[in-house]
């Protein structure tokens, strides 16, 4: 991953949006920002999502945050309005047996890939949460707690964790006992219980150690 553009700065006080006109400044139009939900869950698939946010004000999303610090109607909200704003925006769901098969990392890693592949307007420049992401085959940079200081890292953020949370609402119609609409996946004492009594379910991801231990499996 690269830095940012030469002579280009960004000030600590230029809001959510300083990343984004700071690129544009030097050519950089098409900034897009990818962020997944579910990495940390024992359960269900994982969401990357990617959005690019037009300049001006129409690409001023109304409430956007981290989506871990909205409450679920202000993400609802949020992601109607991305999608209706963005230049562009995908989102990639990686299942939990393929999150198995390569290991979170590598899955992650993955995801975050084709979410940004999969945009239909090409990204100049990428911003990523965190770490950096290697073969997205264009210039980007990884932006420590980006999903709280870049507008389009949380965007995307948003993107990804409001279809996870669809997701895991789905699956728990199918698998009751274990509440994944409360938790989403991840590991409380419900859960806990859960796993203790009726032991994973076939969306359970059995690399986690408290999976398999509730599986009678070596860890």
């Amino acid at each position: 991953m690269s830095l940012l553009p030469k002579g280009s700065t960004v000030r600590r006080d230029a809001g959510l949006y300083g990343y984004e006109r700071a690129l544009r400044r030097h050519g950089l139009e098409a900034v897009a920002g990818v962020d997944e939900a579910g990495r940390g869950a024992c359960a269900g698939p994982l969401v990357a999502g990617a959005c690019i946010l037009p300049p001006g004000r129409s690409g001023i999303v109304p409430g956007l945050a981290d989506s871990k610090l909205l409450t679920e109607k202000a993400r609802e909200r949020c992601y109607d309005q991305v999608v209706r704003r963005a230049v562009a925006w995908s989102v990639v769901v990686v299942s939990h047996e393929e999150c198995d098969r390569l290991g979170m990392h590598v899955a992650n890693i993955e995801a975050l890939r084709r979410a940004v592949a999969l945009l239909d307007v090409p990204a100049d420049y990428v911003l990523t949460d965190g770490f950096p992401v290697d073969g997205l085959g264009v210039p980007g940079l990884a932006v420590w707690k980006g999903d709280r200081v870049a507008a389009c890292i949380s965007a995307a953020s948003v993107l990804a964790k409001v279809t996870r949370d669809r997701l895991m609402r789905d699956l728990d119609r199918d698998w009751p006992a274990y509440d994944f609409k409360t938790h989403k996946g991840y590991i409380t004492d419900t859960h806990t219980r859960a796993l203790e009594e009726h032991g994973p379910s076939p969306v359970h991801r059995m690399r986690f150690v408290n999976v398999r231990r509730a599986a009678g499996l070596p860890s």
